[in-house]
C-alpha cells in the first residue's frame, strides 16, 4: 500500500512527462470499449406432451391439455399414439383445450365409426381420417400450428413410424388403427396399425421433437384380471397386454407421469367422455407440484450456465485488453490511473 501511494506521484509526473513529449495521447486498446452485461435471458422451456393411446379414454388428454394451459406450461411438442394422435393433432393445429372440449361434447361417435363386413378390419377408418382432417382445415402435419408427430406400427416389420409430414388425418388413422378392429392402413406399399403396439405412450418421440421436459399422459388400460365385455374391449386389453412391458420402459424416460384414473372407462364408451375429461383435469392438478419443480429446476441450470459462459467470456476479455495495452497504460494502471481494462471486466 505505501510503495503504491509513493509510486501515484513518480506515475503522475512520468504521465504529464510523456504527454509533454507526445502531441497525442495513446489510445486504449481495442478491446477497452466496454462491452454490454448479460442482458440475454436462457432459452425458454420447451415442454412436450407424449400423450398415450386408449380409446374412449382419450378425452382425458383434454383435461390434461386445459390444466396446463391454465398454469402457464402449454405444450409446445405434441407427439400422439392412437386416441392420443386424435387429440394431439387437433390441438397442434391450433386449437386450445377449451375448444377441444366443445369438440368432444358435439361429436357423434357414429361420424368416426365406418362399419365394414371385412376379414382385414371391421372398421375401415376413413371416417376418421376424414373428420380429422376437416378439423385442421386440411392442413398437412408440418403445416400444423405447433410441431406434432404420430405414432403407427408399420405391419410388415413391426417397426416404430413416426409421422411429421404428409396427410395428418391419415396419418392418425393409422396411429389409431387397432389391430383386427380396423383395417390397416396402406400408405405407399406399406400398411401401418395402432401405434401401441411399438410406443403406447411416445415420450421418445416428444423428446426427438425438441423437447426439454416430456410430460407423458398414460391412459393405458391395464389387465385386472376381468375379462372384456366386448370385442373392441378384447382387442384393446390385447394390445396393452402386447406393448405393456415396452410401454412401461418408455415410460421411464419421461420427466413426469400423468396418469388420469380412467380404468373403469370403457374403451367404446363415448357416454363418460366428461368424466375423462374431467379425471385428467385432477391428475394433471395433481401432477402440477412436479411439474412447476421440474421446469424450475431446468431454468435454474441454464441461468447459471449462462452466467458462467458470461463470466468466463469477461474474463478472456479482461486477459486479452491487460494484454494489448501500451506502455503508457501499463504505468498508468500500475498508479491505479488507468481504469479501462477494469470497466471492460465489470459485471
Amino acid at each position: 500500500m505505501r510503495v503504491t501511494a509513493l509510486l501515484r506521484p513518480v506515475a503522475g509526473v512520468v504521465l504529464l512527462s510523456l504527454a509533454a513529449c507526445s502531441s497525442t495521447v495513446p489510445s486504449s486498446p481495442s478491446t477497452a470499449t466496454p462491452t454490454p452485461t448479460t442482458s440475454a435471458s436462457a432459452a425458454p422451456v420447451r415442454i412436450g406432451v407424449a400423450l398415450g393411446g386408449g380409446a374412449a379414454k382419450g378425452f382425458a388428454h383434454i383435461g390434461v391439455l386445459k390444466m396446463l394451459e391454465a398454469n402457464g406450461f402449454a405444450p409446445d411438442v405434441i407427439a400422439g399414439t392412437s386416441a392420443g394422435s386424435v387429440v394431439g393433432a387437433l390441438y397442434a393445429s391450433g386449437m386450445n383445450a377449451f375448444e377441444l372440449q366443445e369438440k368432444s361434447v358435439a361429436l357423434d361417435e357414429s361420424s368416426l365409426r365406418d362399419l365394414q363386413w371385412s376379414t382385414s378390419g371391421l372398421v375401415k377408418g376413413q371416417k376418421l381420417q376424414d373428420y380429422v382432417n376437416a378439423q385442421v382445415q386440411n392442413q398437412p402435419i408440418e403445416k400444423l400450428k405447433k410441431p406434432f408427430v404420430a405414432i403407427s406400427t408399420r405391419l410388415e416389420d413391426g417397426k416404430r413410424t413416426v409421422f411429421a409430414r404428409g396427410n395428418t388425418g391419415q396419418a392418425v388413422r393409422a396411429s389409431s388403427s387397432i389391430p383386427g378392429v380396423f383395417e390397416p392402413v396402406r400408405i405407399g406399399a406399406q400398411h401401418y396399425v395402432d401405434g401401441g403396439v411399438v410406443s403406447p405412450v411416445p415420450v421418445d418421440a416428444a423428446r426427438e421433437l425438441g423437447a426439454d421436459i416430456v410430460i407423458a399422459v398414460d391412459i393405458s388400460d391395464k389387465p385386472r384380471g376381468q375379462k372384456p365385455g366386448n370385442l373392441l374391449g378384447t382387442m384393446s386389453q390385447s394390445l396393452t397386454i402386447m406393448g405393456h412391458q415396452l410401454g412401461q420402459a418408455e415410460l421411464t424416460r419421461a420427466d413426469i407421469t400423468v396418469r388420469p384414473k380412467v380404468l373403469d372407462i370403457g374403451p367404446s364408451d363415448f357416454s363418460q367422455r366428461t368424466q375423462a375429461i374431467v379425471e385428467g383435469e385432477k391428475a394433471a392438478l395433481a401432477a402440477m407440484p412436479q411439474i412447476r419443480a421440474k421446469v424450475a429446476q431446468l431454468q435454474a441450470q441454464r441461468a447459471q450456465a449462462l452466467q458462467l459462459a458470461h463470466d468466463q467470456a469477461e474474463q478472456e476479455r479482461l486477459r486479452t485488453c491487460l494484454q494489448q495495452r501500451s506502455h503508457l497504460q501499463k504505468v498508468a494502471g500500475l498508479a491505479g490511473l488507468d481504469h479501462a481494462c477494469v470497466t471492460v471486466a465489470k459485471p
